[in-house]
């Protein structure tokens, strides 16, 4: 198994995202930055518990509907899983459809090398070659897995993280990284009522929320931060006029601190805003998978209508009338 191929240096963006968007007047933190190794080993634990049903049903979708997935894609495909995390949906996918490789691509670089050793050890006669990016941005893969036609894999509904236009310049980028005879088999979360929602982003036990703050306690970490953890509480709610999760690190009391090299100051209730979550209608999805290249093939839910896996393929651009 090879090592993670190297990206730039990340610290230079998170401080330059912290310094930036701290000086907003609605103040942000993108989500990608949750996702150092204490970020990743907290979702991981978000993903067993009770109120979050996004990964058990997903997982059970993929274990029923595997062999259909199969039959539709073929055998001898390249698997690229864009923010792989611990890969633990990835075995399901990979028994059933005899990969050539399989490039997990997580922005935790410590995360992602455990987590490919351990998925390679279950599959010892597979090529795992982990490359360590934020793959919302252009990132180089691995010249070993040649021209073996290409499977994107993005469980999880990560997609939702991102406003509709930056989705679909993601599922735009992901095409062209796979290429014109390339498959997506990504997972989308279905709007639902509010109470279902919330609770999944914030949980009896809390795990949520150190998910959400530990974030401050990452600027503290890397940024010289001196920012009181106490001061802030986590909030996740449901904005049904935009169709997503909201998540938001609020004031609790008036509070300053210094962080990257600047001084902020926040009032009692202002916030952080940290994550959006988009949950997408079955027409919505099909009409993101048009508008950004992809051709829907197949699409599979719970028995509850919880949470759908779609299976598109790359669009070839024929003409339109």
């Amino acid at each position: 198994m090879a090592r993670p191929l190297a990206v730039h240096d990340q610290h230079d963006d998170f401080a330059d995202a912290v310094r930036t968007g701290l000086a907003q007047p609605q103040k942000v933190i993108p989500a990608r930055f949750f996702y150092d190794h204490a970020g990743s080993e907290l979702f991981e634990a978000i993903t067993d518990l009770p109120e979050y049903y996004p990964t058990r049903t997903e997982v059970g979708i993929l274990s029923a509907r595997a062999a259909e997935i199969a039959e539709l894609v073929g055998p001898g495909r390249a698997v690229i899983e864009f923010g792989s995390g611990s890969s633990a949906k990835t075995p399901l996918l990979l028994r059933a459809i005899a990969p050539a490789a399989y490039v997990p691509v997580d922005i935790s670089a410590e995360f992602l090398q455990q987590s490919a050793a351990a998925l390679a050890t279950g599959f010892p006669g597979l090529p795992v070659l982990p490359v360590a990016a934020d793959f919302t941005q252009p990132f180089r893969m691995p010249a070993a897995i040649g021209n073996a036609p290409r499977l994107g894999f993005f469980p999880g509904s990560t997609l939702g993280n991102l406003a509709p236009f930056a989705a679909t310049d993601l599922l735009r980028s992901f095409a062209a990284t796979l290429g014109d005879a390339s498959w997506l088999l990504i997972g989308l979360d279905i709007a639902k009522d509010r109470e279902t929602l919330e609770a999944a982003y914030d949980d009896a036990q809390g795990v949520t929320a150190a998910f959400n703050l530990n974030l401050l306690h990452r600027i503290n970490r890397e940024l010289g931060g001196t920012i009181a953890i106490e001061d802030f509480a986590h909030r996740a709610v449901w904005n049904a006029d935009l169709g997503r999760i909201e998540m938001h690190l609020v004031a609790r009391r008036d509070t300053a601190f210094d962080a990257a090299g600047q001084h902020f100051t926040l009032p009692e209730g202002e916030h952080i805003h940290t994550e959006n979550s988009y949950k997408w209608t079955r027409l919505e999805a099909r009409l993101l998978a048009r508008s950004s290249g992809w051709l829907p093939v197949a699409d599979w839910t719970d028995a509850d209508g919880r949470f759908a896996l779609h299976l598109w393929r790359r669009d070839p651009g024929q003409m339109q009338p």
